[in-house]
């Protein structure tokens, strides 16, 4: 099975968060008191991020660069490294210096992160006459992107049957599936103005989303349930094009359980006629999204220190 849908890239521009530590370390290093946020602003300077990695983000929307170099921060001011004279505000400490002195090259992977750190985490018994085992100690990994890692592990396969699930579907549920997807993304409105039409004498298009209450402004929706492999192609667009016209539509939507060849993608960018394609891949992960053909089976909350409340 391929873990392609809703799944954060193999590899991420951001450095893990080990790389972070002598970055903030370096950044304190003069001594001064800097607030949380200025902290981070400096260290993705100091590490010369690309914009890609500065503008990477988690599931969750927050940067993925913030949320590593905050777990840097977490486990410098567990390990005294850094203090926390004010509120949210930072400083290095003594013992952070000596070490960024005799480790100006910092931290390169997370088992020495984990030989480092592992004895400040409150889980993790602390005897000085044994070697903990690394196999035993935990993932140095942020907790946050584990959380996320296994939620888009979940997803991916979830979003494998239910693409099975939908090539197996009837034609018929099928496009009414896409509709109800439609509907679900808020087109049709409140009024939920969407319905199926496919069959015979559909005119070459299988629902139909009127924007407003009186239908002028139409979106017109043909639905290809293919198997794996049978890509759609330009001719089969073309002929979408054609059943618009004929409805006197300018906008539509071809969805299909199968993908498209860049001919098709190509012709449908050239036309002023405005037409959405929407593959496999895409179709499962807006399901998802919205909540069409799946539930929602647990949910868990992450809780953090609520600063105000120590004011």
């Amino acid at each position: 099975m391929t873990a392609a849908v809703n799944s954060e890239p193999l590899e991420s521009e951001v450095p893990i968060w080990p790389f972070f530590v002598r970055h903030v370390l370096a950044v304190l290093s003069d001594g001064s008191t800097l607030h949380r946020r200025d902290i981070v602003g400096r260290a993705i300077d100091a590490a010369d991020l690309s914009e890609a990695a500065r503008v990477e983000t988690l599931n969750s929307g927050g940067l993925r660069s913030e949320q590593r170099i905050g777990w840097a921060i977490s486990n410098l001011f567990k390990a005294g490294w850094i203090e926390r004279p004010i509120r949210a505000n930072y400083r290095i400490t003594e013992a952070g210096r000596a070490w960024l002195v005799e480790h100006p090259e910092g931290i390169g992977s997370f088992s020495d992160a984990n030989r480092i750190f592992a004895p400040y985490w409150p889980h993790v018994q602390k005897d000085a006459a044994d070697v903990v085992p690394e196999s035993s100690l935990p993932d140095a990994a942020d907790p946050i992107e584990q959380i996320e890692t296994g939620i888009n592990r979940i997803t991916s396969e979830v979003g494998e049957v239910l693409l099975v699930r939908l090539r197996e579907s009837h034609p018929d549920f099928f496009e009414e599936a896409v509709v109800r997807l439609l509907l679900a993304m808020g087109y049709g409105g409140a009024e939920q103005r969407g319905r199926r039409i496919g069959g015979s004498g559909d005119g070459g298009v299988d629902g139909v989303i009127d924007q407003d209450a009186l239908g002028l402004e139409q979106v017109y929706v043909q639905a290809k349930r293919y198997a794996e492999g049978n890509n759609v192609g330009r001719e089969t667009i073309q002929a979408f094009i054609g059943a618009l016209h004929g409805f006197g539509a300018g906008r539509g939507v071809f969805i299909t359980t199968s993908t498209f060849t860049q001919n098709a993608h190509d012709y449908a960018k050239s036309i002023p006629t405005r037409v959405i394609l929407i593959d496999g891949q895409r179709l499962v992960s807006l399901m998802i999204k919205y909540r069409v053909g799946v539930q929602v089976e647990q949910s868990y909350d992450v809780v953090g220190i609520d600063e105000d409340f120590f004011e």
